[in-house]
């Protein structure tokens, strides 16, 4: 203890720091038991290796570990990307940019009514008419690879070109579309499905499509469900279902990038 300094004192912040944002993206993802698993077998093995000095099981453990780490770091890959995105996002250095830019940023009114807004109706219209859709609205996790998966528009937002894309004759009707850095990127796009339990039997392939993508990125995700016009969304591996427009509104306007 008398060689305990301020040095140590950073060194445990900085490991709880890296804990607390490895429980948050494993909780968003739905994978917090496997998070509650690894944590048990480490205080497992500092037990036996450092405080009990056990060597046969030490060693045994210190195998385990040693490869264990490339064993998580397979698995989950995903989880990572997210982590160092956002770890290295412009938003969090931001303060930064604003001490040598003076840019004007647009105001609130402005983003709702150019990104926000035809969303917002194009929603409201096929829920009227119990038209299918699902869409995808990129955050910090780049959707690239998903934007691969089915055919480019790069096209501005507007309410009447995703009625059209979403219309029951359309060829794009059955896939994604992905709405990225306020332009309607891809349609018709495959995602993830999430293979939870715990998600209602009425809700379809459309609603686990939503949830498996909010599982593996940050994007947020709405549904408009076919069968009863419901307006739902998925984000940070949750689902809410039952929105009116007035409330996707809301949660499109809470948004940092739409």
């Amino acid at each position: 203890m008398d060689d305990f300094g301020i040095k140590d004192v950073f060194d445990i912040l900085i490991v709880a720091i890296l804990l607390y944002y490895l429980y948050k993206i494993m909780r968003e993802s739905g994978t917090l038991n496997i998070f509650y698993g690894v944590m048990a077998f480490i205080g497992v093995w500092v037990v036996a290796s450092e405080i009990l000095d056990m060597k046969l099981l030490g060693t045994i453990l210190d195998t385990f570990m040693s490869i264990g780490l490339l064993i998580l770091v397979i698995i989950f890959q995903d989880q990572i990307k997210r982590f160092l995105i956002d770890l290295g996002s412009h938003r969090r250095w931001s303060f930064l940019s604003k001490l040598f830019h003076t840019k004007k940023v647009k105001s609130v009114e402005d983003h709702s009514r150019d990104s926000i807004m035809p969303i917002v109706y194009a929603c409201r219209n096929m829920a009227k008419s119990k038209t299918g859709a699902l869409i995808v609205i990129e955050q910090k996790v780049p959707l690239g690879s998903y934007e691969n998966t089915g055919d480019r528009l790069d096209a501005d937002i507007n309410s009447r070109l995703i009625e059209t894309i979403f219309f029951k004759n359309s060829p794009l009707h059955d896939g994604a579309l992905i709405v990225a850095s306020g332009r309607l990127n891809s349609a018709g796009c495959i995602l993830p499905v999430s293979h939870d339990t715990n998600i209602p039997r009425s809700l379809g392939l459309r609603h686990r499509s939503a949830l498996g993508m909010s599982q593996a990125t940050d994007a947020f995700c709405i549904i408009v469900s076919e069968e009863t016009g419901k307006i739902s969304i998925a984000h940070k591996g949750h689902i809410e279902v039952g929105l009116t427009s007035a409330e996707l509104e809301q949660r499109l306007s809470d948004l940092p990038v739409v």
